[in-house]
């Protein structure tokens, strides 16, 4: 399996990946054109050519990143493929020199594995819902925060 940053021809599969949990409910829907825009901010897990997994780091602020829209096709699911992209997102934030980085899931065991503890939301800065807004279940969010902090792993 190659782990690498995405690419403009990965887009569409990026897209799909999360139109699908999404449409479960499980992830919030992410329109085309924010996706490329977003295209840096995206890793994917490549399995014999094939899109397996995404995820992305998105940096809040000098001291904060978010992991965003991370998915593992479903047949792929179970194999690890999620851990390790949570993985080189932290690598990636160490490299960025960020102290800490958040998520909000519907999948708050998978992160506790990940070395990531609860944190309210309350504790978040307002930064980070601004896009929120768009979401249909605001103000109502029923997702856990979860964050690392960086500084204390080595």
């Amino acid at each position: 399996m190659q782990i690498r940053k995405a690419k403009i021809s990965d887009m569409e599969n990026i897209y799909n990946l999360i139109s699908h949990f999404a449409e479960q409910g499980l992830m919030l829907i992410r329109p085309r054109a924010l996706l490329y825009e977003a295209i840096r901010e995206f890793t994917v897990a490549e399995k014999n050519g094939y899109l397996v997994g995404a995820s992305s780091l998105h940096i809040i602020w000098e001291d904060l990143a978010e992991i965003r829209s991370l998915a593992v096709n479903d047949r792929f699911s179970g194999q690890g493929i999620g851990r390790i992209l949570v993985k080189a997102s932290l690598q990636e934030a160490r490299e960025l020199e960020l102290k800490r980085v958040f998520a909000l899931t519907y999948k708050e065991g998978f992160f506790l594995k990940c070395g990531f503890s609860p944190v309210s939301k309350e504790k978040l800065p307002q930064k980070v819902w601004k896009e929120c807004m768009d979401c249909p279940k605001f103000p109502y969010c029923d997702e856990t925060a979860v964050m690392i902090d960086l500084t204390n792993i080595a």
